[in-house]
């Protein structure tokens, strides 16, 4: 089985520490460790199984969302082996809007 590799961009690593730290003033930094780490091992379960989730082609090509807890939206494209997380989304955030490429950049 082909394993492909999982990587955060600097955008998606920025929300996950947001993130944590929302939760842990909301909740304790008990809870937030133990959520944004079950975010990271799912995404990391990516390199697996890559073609789950649902493809937003109307949003980027090739962009493929999941959710994760029914309160996370996970942003990834996958180029030849690499899975890249662009984003990850906490409590109906913007995903939408955040990831539509600019046609003039």
């Amino acid at each position: 089985m082909k394993k492909y590799t999982v990587n955060f961009a600097p955008e998606a690593q920025e929300q996950l520490s947001s993130l944590y730290h929302y939760i842990s003033v909301a909740a304790s930094p008990t809870i937030a460790f133990n959520y944004t780490n079950s975010i990271i091992a799912y995404c990391e379960s990516l390199q697996e199984f890559p073609q789950r989730g649902t493809p937003r082609n109307d949003v980027r090509p090739g962009l493929r969302i999941t959710n994760f807890k029914k309160r996370t939206v996970i942003a990834f494209v996958i180029h030849d082996d690499i899975v890249s997380i662009l984003g990850i989304f906490y409590g109906g955030q913007d995903y939408e809007t955040n990831l539509q490429q600019d046609d003039d950049a």
